[in-house]
């Protein structure tokens, strides 16, 4: 992914939230029951009742953005997680986290799941939101003033959001390719593997170092960038340490904390 996308898409992604920040603003003084946006209290407990009052009514489908981390004051003994699995049967969840907030252990409940909810990775802005049905959305930001929730029902910001979702969603990696590559060995190789792309190491030197055959090493470099989808190598190890799966600099024979994970 090329740093002009990023910069593009972070930049759409803050006109989002400015257009959800002026839509309050706009329909602050309307009466509630007639108002297509309500502007929740600022208790996190009765933001999460809320969501899961959405996601007990949803029929469709559930888009989750999470890439706002909680403050202190956002502490429940409820876990957010286990509320997305009080969805009907029929409902298909997504979620698309930012690689700081990606929670492992939830994209390995995930594989035992019989409806898993299907995550994937993006680098995205400080966002909190929940678009149900693509008919009603919750979202919690941070501004000047401090954090906001509010429940929209404003057609213009759903479609943007909505399409927002889907613009990112389609260039976003799956959590899974990220979490489980296999056994050690093989993780460990694409470890390397991804560091001598972002370092821009010829095949035939990093099929040396990595004591494996130059057909061989290129058919991995083929798989990881399939699973990235990036359009050259060396994307591919930028994007990779973009989105944590790789630390900066590493590369073949350099090894450095547990396990990367690539499908």
């Amino acid at each position: 992914m090329s740093n002009g996308g990023d910069d593009e898409l972070e930049h759409s992604l803050l006109q989002i939230r400015t257009l959800i920040e002026s839509t309050v603003a706009l329909h602050r003084n309307r009466n509630l029951q007639q108002s297509l946006i309500t502007n929740l209290d600022n208790d996190y407990n009765f933001v999460l009742d809320e969501a899961q009052r959405l996601i007990l009514s949803a029929s469709r489908s559930i888009d989750i953005v999470h890439a706002r981390r909680l403050g202190s004051d956002e502490r429940s003994e409820r876990s957010e997680r286990d509320l997305i699995y009080g969805a009907r049967e029929q409902v298909g969840v997504r979620l698309l986290t930012s690689p700081a907030l990606l929670d492992e252990d939830y994209v390995r409940e995930q594989l035992g799941k019989e409806r898993p909810v299907s995550v994937r990775i993006a680098r995205v802005p400080p966002l909190q939101a929940m678009i149900v049905d693509g008919s009603t959305a919750l979202v919690v930001a941070d501004s000047a003033v401090g954090r906001r929730a509010s429940l929209i029902r404003v057609p213009e910001v759903l479609n943007t959001l909505q399409t927002l979702f889907e613009n990112v969603w389609v260039r976003a990696v799956p959590a899974g390719e990220r979490t489980m590559f296999g056994d050690r060995y093989r993780a460990s190789l694409a470890r390397q593997i991804l560091g001598a792309l972002q370092a821009g190491v010829t095949d035939e030197v990093a099929a040396r170092d990595l004591a494996i055959s130059v057909r061989t090493y290129r058919r991995h470099v083929a798989e990881i960038m399939s699973l990235l989808g990036a359009n050259s190598r060396f994307q591919a190890g930028v994007r990779a340490a973009e989105l944590g799966l790789l630390p900066p600099a590493a590369g073949p024979g350099t090894e450095r904390g547990g396990p990367v994970a690539i499908s």
